[in-house]
Parts: C-alpha cells; structure tokens; sequence
C-alpha cells in the first residue's frame, strides 16, 4: 500500500465512488496534496438513512458542510431538518453571491455553480425567537425526556414515570406544566394520599423534590415550550410547489445557555416522527434528513434509560426512512452503540494541543478503514472546508477514505436578513395552525374541579344521557357494544376496525349475532360468552387502558394524536 503511486490511489478512489443512482455531490478527491476534480467524492441518497457523522474542531467549516448538503436533499426532493444553534443557517433562503474566490473554488474542484435559495420554514421552540411556535404537550414529551430536562437521577425519574402512569390511568391530561405540577400536589395531598400510597414506587419525599424542580422549570420561563397546539412532526416532511423538499430550520440561538433543553427537544422531535412513521423498507431517497447539531450534548451525563432510547431510536427509524446525521467534534462525543450505526462519515481537522486531543485523535484514525492515507497526519493538517470521507456504497460496503476538498453552498453562508425571515414566518401556512397558545380542560383544570360543568337536573322520568363517545358500564346496548369494540380495535391495532359500522339510525336488534373479526370480538365474545356481559364491559375498559399504555414509545412519549 505504501508502494502504490499516485495514480493508482486516484483510481482507487474513482472506482469506490463510481456510482450509478442519485447521489449528494460532496467534492473532489485531494491525493498526495494534489486536487484531483475527476476523482468526485460522492454519498448515494438511498444510503442516508443508513445515519452519519459529522465531525471535526470549532472553525473547520462543519456548519457549511450540512449547509452543502441540506441544499442538495432539498433539490433531490428530500426535507430537511436543521438546529440553527448560532442563527447561521437562515441564509439558505438567500441565494449567495459570486465572488473571485468562490469562483476559483468552484472551479477547481469541477462544480457548477449558481447562487439559489431554497424553500425554508422557521421555527422557534415556543415562539421565543422568529420562527412558527413549536410546543409539546407534557404527555407527549414523556418522562424520560422530561427527566433529562429536569436533570433528576434514576430513581427520580422511575418516580416520574409513575406520575405519569397516574395521570393516564385517572384520564388526566397533562398539557402543561402547571397539569403536572397539579396531579403531583394532588399526589402529596391529604387527598391524594391513598392514590400515592397505591402508585407503590413513588414517595412522598421524592413527590417533592421533583415538584420543586418543576417549579425551577417554570422560573425559568419554560412553560412557553409546553402546551397546546402541539407540533404535529409530520409537517417536516413537506416538499415545495416545486417538488424540492422543504428545509426546516429550527431557531435556537436564544437556548444556548440551556443546550440540555434544546438537544431534549430535538430528541422528541425524533422520537414523535420514529412514533408515527410506518415502515417503509429501502427507498431510492429518504422522506427526511434529520441534521442533530452539537450532538455530545444529547449524551453528557444522561441516564441509562435515555441513552438506550437514543440506541433504539436511531437503530430502528432508517427503516422508516429517516436518516440521521450527528454533527459533533469528534466520534468520542457519541456513545459506541450509536456510533457503530453511522455508516457515513464526515470528519473535518482535529487538533492535537494537549494529551487528551491526542487520545482522541487516535481514537478517531481508529474508527476509519485501512486507508491509502496517513490519517494521524492528514486529519491535523487538513484545511478549512476539507474533510476525510467514507461512506456507505449502493452495495453496502464503506467506500474508499478519501481526503475531500468540499463544495460551496449556493446560497449565503450566513443569516438573512431579519426582514426575510419575518416575511417567510408571516406569510407561512403553519402560523395559523401554530401561531395561536390554547389552554383547554386538563388535569389542571380537573384537579381544581372546573372542569365538571352544571347542565341542570335531568327530565323527570328520564336518565342523564351520556355522550355518544361514552362507554358507561351498566348501559350496555348492541349499539354501544359495537361501537366500543371498534374504538378499542383501532386503538389497539392502530389501523381501522374490521367490525362493519351500523347503518345511520338503524341500532342491531338485541340477542343478534355479533358480527364476526376483530381481535377484541374474538377475546370479549369468548369470555363474555362464558361468563356474562359484566366482564365483556371490563374486558373493555381494560383494553381501552392497554391501548393507551402500548401507544407510550421507546421515550415514554404520548401525543394526542395518536391515542
């Protein structure tokens, strides 16, 4: 290998990324310290949901890197999804302007170039910043996550998940934060004593001290984050008119000081879309590209039970058609588990200033295949904008370690103007769904009994009449049988009951034969049958219990949406 010329290591490199579906253009091969722009250095769209890395030292041009390719998955129809950490990424709406340098660059490494913008849509988490509110209810958002937020220890955040296990059983909406405040008071209440006493796990003791962290949360001002209307993750999948995919930038720059909340939410963001995207198998592209920017702060001090959630998100949603691409300094930020799944890897310059740089650079040469190249050297004598580069072929095999020389965005490397971006915010479809806070009846409001409204006593003679919706025990008419049974099918199932619906206005006639299909038909008709219609109406609520526990996902998340 040391023998080989150079010549030989350009044609290794021509022949690893000699491609033939839709690919991300990334740049041209750098041999021996010469560019070569017939060796293009390239990434196959269907293998970016086979996850990546993007890696490298502050100031080695990372930021231009997923810049570079959100443009390229936007022109290929693909949507993206970006963190703005430092406000820099809102200039892709903004197409950049030619310049001597830019032009030299492009030019050498064979890229035709033209200033565009592209199609983006800006959000701000709660509103605070200019973008379309993006909020989460508490339920949604799960314990696990919430637990993160609130930075409670293990066995705080197993009490937690009891709290939230009480509030779904007792139909306790938790919307907001002062829904969750109100049910642990409840818990720690004269009250509410003998429900704490039955959740088993949970003391009085540790009830408080995550009240008292909750009520930190809110000083800090982070009750704008929860509530309602809440983000539906499928509109980050949207393309454009024109068939590009739509980039949606998230507006964070007023969370630095909490990169804790921020990597939180983006981790709910995923979690919701792995929750309800329906498999998809291998696709010629993704549906989307999920960009995590200063990844290491998803791991810094997290508990087990979130860093096994992390593993079991990212191993199973490729097969929805996401991908994932980690944006950190070096791989060491990114616990073994995930990293043994990023099959394509960006690495930008390392710096070697001290023994612990060291360490990590030879950690970092660790994780590449055997190489043409030096990489100890190569990745600390790297320029700004190039990087070394491996990715996964259409065959699944990792392609050549290539020294890349990489393209220039085409539109503005930097913010636009705060003039675009409001513009871009008002005129967006998603300001009227999102723009608005609504606080409707939850656990809040139930636990302080407001939400029990007076509707005047009954006609003589006549039973109060329940809602159409409501299965009441005791009431049961075929009618009502029916209409529970498909509502628990399809809560359970999540697909359409397979129980025919009855005519409008026509109720079965009692002692009828049930119809047949449905998993529940088949478990309440045998023990209903054996014991009596009293326990087809347990049966019932139970599985209506069951149905809303199994919809909790690999986070404890829970949207609304789904129940």
């Amino acid at each position: 290998m040391a023998n080989k010329s150079a010549a030989d290591k350009v044609a290794t490199i021509q022949k690893g990324y000699a491609l033939e579906g839709a690919t991300i253009e990334l740049g041209a091969a750098i041999v021996d310290g010469e560019l070569h722009k017939d060796a293009p250095v390239r990434l196959p769209l269907s293998m970016m949901n086979r996850h990546g890395l993007v890696a490298g030292a502050t100031g080695t041009g990372k930021t231009v890197t997923l810049h570079m390719m959100a443009e390229q998955l936007s022109a290929a129809g693909v949507p993206v999804f970006l963190a703005d950490i430092k406000g820099d990424l809102s200039g892709l709406a903004t197409p950049a302007t030619a310049s001597d340098k830019l032009t030299a660059r492009t030019e050498s490494i064979g890229q035709p170039w033209a200033g565009k913008a592209f199609p983006v849509e800006f959000l701000a988490l709660g509103g605070d910043g200019n973008g379309v509110p993006v909020r989460a209810t508490i339920t949604s958002f799960g314990p696990i996550l919430l637990s993160r937020i609130m930075e409670l220890n293990d066995t705080q955040e197993s009490s937690l998940q009891l709290v939230f296990h009480f509030a779904d059983k007792n139909n306790l909406e938790l919307v907001d934060l002062k829904d969750l405040r109100a049910v642990i008071q409840h818990l720690t209440s004269e009250e509410g004593k003998e429900a704490l006493r039955e959740l088993g796990g949970l003391s009085k003791a540790t009830a408080g001290v995550i009240l008292r962290e909750l009520v930190a949360l809110e000083a800090q001002g982070m009750e704008r984050f929860f509530g309602e209307p809440e983000f539906d993750t499928a509109e980050l999948l949207r393309t454009a008119p024109d068939g590009r995919g739509v980039i949606t930038c998230l507006e964070l720059p007023t969370l630095q000081t909490k990169p804790m909340v921020f990597s939180t939410f983006l981790m709910w963001l995923l979690a919701d879309l792995f929750e309800d995207l329906p498999e998809a198998g291998d696709l010629d592209k993704p549906k989307l590209v999920f960009f995590l920017d200063e990844a290491h702060l998803l791991f810094n001090d997290a508990s087990k039970a979130f860093l096994e959630a992390i593993t079991t998100t990212v191993r199973l949603i490729r097969s929805k058609g996401v991908g994932i691409f980690f944006v950190t300094q070096t791989p060491k930020d990114v616990p073994a588990d995930v990293l043994g799944q990023l099959a394509n890897r960006v690495q930008h310059a390392l710096r070697a200033f001290t023994p612990e740089d060291a360490k990590a650079l030879k950690a970092t040469v660790s994780t590449f295949p055997v190489s043409d190249y030096d990489l100890e050297e190569t990745l600390t004598s790297a320029g700004i904008g190039e990087a070394v580069i491996t990715v996964m072929n259409e065959r699944g095999a990792p392609t050549p370690v290539a020294l890349t020389r990489l393209r220039a965005p085409e539109s503005v490397m930097g913010p636009s103007t705060s003039e675009l971006v409001k513009s871009t915010v008002a005129g967006s479809a998603l300001l009227a769904k999102y723009g608005t806070a609504v606080d409707g009846v939850s656990a809040y409001e139930k636990l302080a009994g407001q939400a029990a409204v007076p509707t005047g006593p009954a006609a003589p003679g006549q039973p109060p009449t329940p809602a159409t919706d409501v299965f009441v025990p005791g009431s049961i008419t075929p009618g009502t049988v029916d209409a529970e049974a498909r509502r628990i099918e399809e809560e359970i199932l999540g697909r359409p009951s397979s129980r025919p619906a009855p005519e409008p206005g026509r109720e079965p006639a009692p002692h009828s034969a049930p119809p047949a299909g449905g998993m529940m038909d088949d478990i309440t008709g045998a023990l209903g049958g054996a014991i009596g219609g009293g326990l087809k109406s347990m049966v019932r609520s139970m599985g209506t219990q069951l149905g809303r526990e199994l919809l909790r996902g690999v986070f404890g998340t829970s949207s609304r949406r789904r129940r």
